[in-house]
């Protein structure tokens, strides 16, 4: 026997013989896997584009309604940005889980000492670094928008785990197919195939609510609704033990695939299946009755679940999430009242925060006027144009008496109201097209407010146009001393700009007379 004989002999000895060897070659080979990724173009580019858009959008300076984020739509934002990174990441591991046979190498690997389905268990770890990047990313992500001055609400650290998880489960859904159809084909093909595939099964449920949760990325569409964090109602920890046990499943049927034979990876398969199952039938059991319970009192009896504070006269009720932002609220209502004039300008206000949580996280159902004398609706978001229809709704509380009054508010009365909402504003143009539905600051328009809003005719347009051009003070004092004029039932928008000094438009109409 030759000396090099001997080595090779004594060498597989040693490592047959030494299971901590054995592992530390395969993390030795995962380690080089995972190096090996990063010269595939796709792998390069979409984690390229994943980190370096993340990190733009967290240093970027949010504005609007960015500038106020509810951490419990937050960490739902996080899971789509490694979607591509995970595409990629799925046809690049399976191609070089197919390296060997590409390459004609499969017979040299016979020969060496790793049996090939500790290869299998390399590439599959080959895609943990990645993951993890994923996970730091998600983190950053997320911590940036908590530490928002506006930011409220809570994340679900399930929620959060889904991209990391996602990342996980490409990989070795991208090794198993490997060694199941060892063609390279296979991964693009396998990709179509997926979104066919999702696309046949929420066609042949009706959309069904479980089939929606068999996918690694969940979204709610057709909604803008911001929920407290007890009634979102998603399975999020449900969800996260399904793709835990779907990774484990699928990596282990990979391994047994490559010949892998030991008893505890079949108990493993066996107990992976077991968690996969677990999960899929916790994700599907739908609205529990107490969370509809919950619901229906948080749209229907919000004082049930609120606390209120005082803020000068007024008082602020809104949902435990959101009661530090009352100050902010308080804010635009002192601004409104500073400008109004007789018992309006120190006029107690219940401002009270509602939603329709009724039908969960893809509802948009409108929010019904309250008819209770001197309170004011605010919802769950806020910034951006949210503030200036909050204005528009305490205005025309002041001026009509409650909320319920506020669609039948089409005489002159309107322009006072619009000047209430604006006139304190530092840009009260730009606040004008905001709160128009059409963004437009000349012509007929509705008005939004958290409830129903107004409607303005071309001739109030005007006159509140030119009204907000004025200086500040002088609109602000002739309002106050003919407070009673302005806001008296059925006064015309022609009275008003009389009173206020503005131009008359020609052919000015009230909507009444229209």
């Amino acid at each position: 026997m030759s000396l090099a004989t001997e080595t090779a002999a004594e060498s597989a000895a040693v490592h047959d013989d030494d299971p901590r060897r054995s592992w530390a070659a395969v993390f030795a080979l995962a380690r080089f896997e995972a190096r090996d990724l990063l010269r595939y173009i796709p792998v390069l580019a979409t984690l390229v584009l994943y980190v370096g858009y993340t990190a733009w959008t967290l240093f970027h300076t949010k504005d609007g309604m960015d500038a106020f984020p509810a951490l419990q739509d937050t960490d739902r934002g996080t899971q789509t940005g490694p979607l591509l990174l995970g595409i990629a990441l799925f046809v690049c591991v399976n191609r070089c889980a197919l390296r060997s046979r590409r390459r004609g190498t499969d017979r040299q690997f016979d020969v060496l000492v790793m049996e090939p389905w500790r290869r299998t268990v390399a590439h599959v770890l080959s895609v943990v670094p990645y993951a993890v990047l994923t996970a730091l990313v998600v983190l950053g992500e997320f911590t940036r928008q908590a530490l928002r001055p506006g930011a409220v609400g809570h994340g679900s650290p399930a929620e959060l785990a889904v991209g990391p998880l996602y990342v996980l489960l490409c990989g070795a859904f991208g090794v198993l197919l490997a060694r199941l159809v060892p063609t390279t084909f296979a991964a693009p093909v396998g990709v179509i195939a997926l979104v066919v595939l999702r696309v046949f099964i929420s066609v042949g449920t009706n959309g069904a609510e479980w089939s929606r949760w068999l996918s690694p990325i969940v979204g709610e569409e057709g909604g803008d609704t911001v929920l407290p964090s007890d009634l979102i109602g998603r399975p999020a920890a449900w969800h996260a033990l399904y793709l835990t046990g779907l990774i484990l499943l699928l990596a282990l049927c990979a391994v047994l695939a490559s010949g892998g034979r030991v008893w505890s990876l079949k108990a493993g398969a066996v107990g992976a299946l077991a968690l996969t199952l677990a999960g899929a039938l916790g994700q599907a059991g739908g609205v529990s009755p107490e969370l509809t319970a919950a619901r229906e009192q948080a749209s229907v009896s919000p004082q049930k679940d609120q606390s209120c504070v005082r803020h000068g006269g007024s008082t602020y009720c809104a949902f435990p999430e959101w009661t530090g932002r009352a100050g902010t609220w308080a804010g635009v209502v002192d601004r409104v009242q500073s400008l109004a004039g007789g018992t309006a300008a120190k006029q107690p206000l219940l401002v009270r925060q509602r939603i329709d949580a009724r039908y969960g996280l893809t509802g948009d159902a409108a929010i019904d006027p309250l008819s209770t004398p001197n309170q004011v609706t605010v919802g769950t978001r806020w910034g951006g144009n949210r503030v200036p229809e909050f204005a528009v709704g305490v205005a025309y509380v002041l001026v009509a008496g409650d909320e319920s009054k506020g669609s039948a508010l089409c005489d002159g009365r309107v322009v006072t109201a619009m000047w209430l909402a604006l006139g304190g504003d530092t840009h009260p143009l730009a606040d004008l097209a905001n709160v128009r539905i059409d963004d437009s600051v000349t012509g007929a328009a509705s008005v939004l407010s958290p409830t129903d809003g107004l409607s303005m005719t071309a001739g109030q347009t005007d006159v509140v146009r030119e009204l907000l051009a004025r200086p500040r003070g002088e609109v602000t004092a002739s309002v106050k001393r003919h407070w009673s004029q302005l806001t008296a039932s059925g006064v015309s928008t022609v009275q008003v700009a009389r009173v206020l000094g503005a131009e008359v438009p020609k052919g000015a109409k009230d909507c009444e007379e229209e």
